[in-house]
């Protein structure tokens, strides 16, 4: 019998071993852009063609290489970085550019030119499936040029699993944006398909933070700095106004690595505890740095997730330096004690207070109530002091001439298409309470006018286009570059549902039509809750991309809680819900009433 073991041949060897760095093209972009900032460059520049998949190139004006060292960064293990074990938890640097550039001469056709400013001239190499095809002298600026193409051209099952172009620019530009953000006094650009996407300034932290996550940023944001003897924290939060329903705009940075961290993240959201909704996010860019033999960067393939030595001190360290950040610039809530000049001016403040003032005060039953025994709960028998008929609670406030009050009678289509003449009226304009023959519903106005919305929506993507109605102001529209790869992903679906939006040159699209049915609004700023309603759905639930956009649009465009609604509006709005696929739920599986029996009530009340 044969022999059974073998050993793999070094390129079959690398291309396995190449799957775990080099996942798609933004893991080549990461690894290359880390490559660059290690060899001390001052300006990186990123070109990409086809989000990747045809070229992905790095230039920086760094150390460059030797002959020799341009040769051996293509072998397996071959790295500047590390001579003995212990080097391995004492890295600060970003990565080894021996260990990236096999990995990525594995999967792709690699071109290499570089340069020290010692040398004459500089070394060109070709590498194909982890072979060296050519190797000469060139002339070339200092610096390298690392041009990947065709990736994964003798992989072909793993280029099938790549996603759409757009898909993976957005990629590209986050692993761009992690790197360019950690290191702000560095010149980076980012150009696809002849195109510039980002040029980023050298300049200050905050001017970068500005550059890729936009100007609304400037007066928002507080800066935390708290040195100690085992760790530094510096960076920017946002105040608590700019808070987000998604988490897009948070970055952890150890080491000026980027991470992810949940526990390093609760830390942060237990400092904003009671100062913005639970279900939003603070925006952050924070920069811890500890000594390296304090974390493990190597629990994870991509060094995304580390782990500390002691993580309860990194926790306490980060809270409490967000909460004292957040304090010192007195962005916490505090008790004002100036008073109003308006109050100051009031006559009660201003007029002295007199022995006959004294006495008539004090012979009040509020005045008794604070300072006698056992007469917190006393009530005159008075008639102006007696309680309201309990009904006065729910009374409809005036409405405009020519509307129809939401609590007066109207028509009903119930859940059996048969119409009732009893009261439906609004309660705290967001319920409607609707008299059924055993009970009532009680509908959130809300959540039925996203099912509403769904089933219109829903029905248009499957070739019933929505009406649009044309602006005679077209509006023009600027977002950040990652919200304009992720708009130009979503521009055809967003037409087929009566969204009219055109491109209009570098990160500016504008707005020709909306759906003929939308309200007067402000469209700009709705696209852009679009796109963070979009975002939402997209990292917490695994739906195609147009059910997330269907629902995001649904979400967005269903009038909200606390909206007073007119009889015709109510009416109209419960006859649409019950006519619906799916009338007792809304998309995301919320229930949009409940049904409350005449029985139910009885056994709540003990009768």
């Amino acid at each position: 019998m044969p022999d059974k073991i073998q050993l793999l041949p070094d390129n079959i060897a690398n291309q396995i071993a190449a799957g775990e760095v080099i996942q798609r093209p933004a893991s080549a972009v990461k690894e290359l852009l880390e490559n660059a900032v290690d060899a001390g460059a001052s300006e990186i520049r990123l070109i990409v063609q086809d989000a990747g998949k045809a070229l992905i190139q790095v230039v920086d004006n760094g150390s460059g290489m030797s002959e020799t060292d341009a040769r051996m960064c293509f072998e397996r293990h071959a790295t500047s970085k590390i001579k003995s074990i212990d080097d391995l938890f004492h890295i600060r640097t970003m990565g080894f550019r021996g260990e990236a550039l096999a990995s990525i001469a594995a999967v792709a056709q690699v071109e290499l030119k570089s340069k020290r400013a010692e040398d004459e001239a500089g070394t060109y190499i070709e590498v194909e499936n982890s072979r060296v095809q050519k190797q000469e002298p060139v002339a070339v600026a200092n610096g390298t040029s690392i041009a990947m193409k065709n990736l994964f051209f003798n992989v072909p099952a793993r280029r099938n699993f790549l996603k759409s172009n757009a898909a993976e620019m957005r990629h590209i530009v986050d692993e761009f944006i992690r790197v360019a953000m950690a290191f702000p006094d560095i010149l980076f650009t980012l150009t696809h398909n002849e195109q510039q996407v980002f040029y980023l300034e050298a300049g200050s932290l905050k001017q970068r933070i500005l550059q890729i996550l936009g100007n609304p940023y400037n007066a928002k944001m507080v800066s935390v700095k708290d040195n100690t003897a085992y760790l530094n924290i510096h960076g920017f939060i946002g105040k608590p106004e700019t808070a987000k329903k998604t988490r897009g705009d948070q970055y952890f940075f150890v080491n000026n690595r980027f991470i992810k961290s949940a526990y390093l993240n609760h830390a942060v959201m237990n400092a904003y505890q009671e100062m913005i909704p639970a279900d939003s996010f603070p925006m952050y860019v924070l920069f811890i740095e500890l000594d390296p033999t304090q974390v493990d960067v190597n629990v994870h393939p991509t060094k995304q997730e580390i782990k500390f030595e002691d993580e309860k001190i990194i926790y306490a360290f980060v809270q409490a330096a967000i909460k004292h950040s957040l304090a010192q610039f007195s962005v916490t809530p505090t008790l004002d004690f100036d008073l109003d000049p308006t109050i100051q001016q009031l006559s009660s403040v201003q007029q002295p207070f007199t022995e006959a003032r004294q006495q008539s005060a004090s012979a009040t039953s509020l005045y008794k109530g604070f300072t006698q025994g056992n007469q917190a709960h006393f009530i005159e028998k008075d008639d102006k002091q007696a309680l309201k008929h309990w009904r006065d609670f729910y009374e409809a406030p005036v409405t405009p001439a020519g509307e129809t009050p939401a609590t007066q009678p109207e028509s009903l289509l119930g859940q059996q298409g048969k119409f009732d003449n009893d009261d439906i009226f609004q309660l705290l304009n967001t319920y409607l309470v609707v008299p059924q023959q055993d009970g009532f519903l009680l509908v959130h106005q809300q959540l039925a006018h996203e099912r509403i919305l769904y089933d219109q929506l829903a029905a248009a993507a499957k070739g019933i286009p929505v009406a649009t109605q044309k602006s005679l102001f077209p509006a023009t529209m600027e977002f950040t570059p990652g919200d304009t790869m992720l708009l130009q992903e979503l521009l055809p679906d967003l037409n087929e549902l009566g969204y009219h939006i055109e491109p209009f040159g570098k990160n500016s699209f504008v707005l020709q039509g909306t759906p003929a049915d939308l309200l007067p609004t402000d469209h700009t700023h709705a696209i852009d809750l679009l796109l963070e309603q979009y975002k939402f759905f997209n990292s917490e639930l695994k739906l195609s991309q147009r059910e997330r956009l269907i629902r995001s649009v649904a979400k967005q465009r269903a009038i909200k809680a606390g909206t007073r609604l007119t009889g015709r509006e109510v009416k109209q709005l419960l006859q649409d819900l019950f006519a619906s696929s799916q009338p007792n739920a809304a998309p995301d599986g919320a229930p949009t009433y409940f049904h409350f029996s005449q029985d139910q009530l009885d056994k709540m009340f003990g009768r």
